[in-house]
């Protein structure tokens, strides 16, 4: 029941946090945007539109153009898990954003948060 919970929160509500924790830190939307992109596929417009439409987190990565095939290399823990070994697909590419913005948020270059 948690994890359908979980899956079916508005992608639109996490968004704004997303961009609040790496401003905190001294980092851009702009920033955060590009992580998205690099890892959803989406662009500028259709992020905003997955924004608009109030879609779910589920939705939101099932929709996605093309996950990043370098997302692979993300490595590391988050939320006290090994990001590479989540199981579950959805809340793997779930946590690797989670762990790009954590990256983000540390200082991190993004040369390195991209996996260049």
């Amino acid at each position: 029941m948690e994890r359908e919970r979980f899956f079916a929160m508005p992608f639109s509500r996490i968004y704004p946090l997303y961009i609040q924790k790496a401003e905190r830190k001294g980092r851009t939307k702009d920033e955060v945007n590009e992580i998205i992109y690099w890892l959803t596929g989406y662009d500028e417009h259709s992020l905003q539109q997955q924004i608009d439409s109030e879609v779910n987190l589920e939705t939101f990565f099932r929709q996605a153009p093309s996950i990043n095939p370098n997302a692979s290399l993300i490595k590391g823990t988050i939320c006290g898990h090994r990001v590479e070994e989540i199981e579950d697909e959805l809340m793997r590419q779930i946590r690797y954003l989670d762990k790009l913005i954590d990256e983000l948020a540390k200082g991190k270059t993004m040369e390195k948060i991209l996996r260049k």
